[in-house]
């Protein structure tokens, strides 16, 4: 069992990262505001998870302008898409190895 614990990411052990990241999989982007809702977050805790992750190459933010209000969104990068999936895919594999 301990070897599929070896494969899972550390970066995903957050709930916020997990949630963060499971939206920005099934969506091509999404705006501060729809993040900040779907998963209850603070504005400083959205923006310090966004953060690391934009740091290590798993997301992609875009700043503009609409109007005159700032909009910020993020989209997921390749890089990011693969190693969420691999996360994933190894809880499935440990998912199957303890009900095995």
């Amino acid at each position: 069992m301990s070897s599929y614990l070896t494969d899972f990411n550390k970066v995903f052990e957050s709930r916020v990262r997990l949630g963060m990241m499971s939206l920005l999989v099934v969506q091509e982007q999404v705006d501060f505001g729809q993040i900040k809702d779907s998963l209850q977050l603070s504005d400083g805790n959205l923006a310090s998870h966004m953060n690391a992750l934009e740091k290590i190459g798993y997301v992609e933010v875009r700043k503009q302008f609409i109007g005159k209000k700032p909009n910020t969104t993020y989209a997921i990068t390749p890089e990011g898409k693969k190693a969420f999936s691999e996360h994933l895919n190894s809880l499935e594999k440990l998912i199957k190895q303890i009900h095995s």
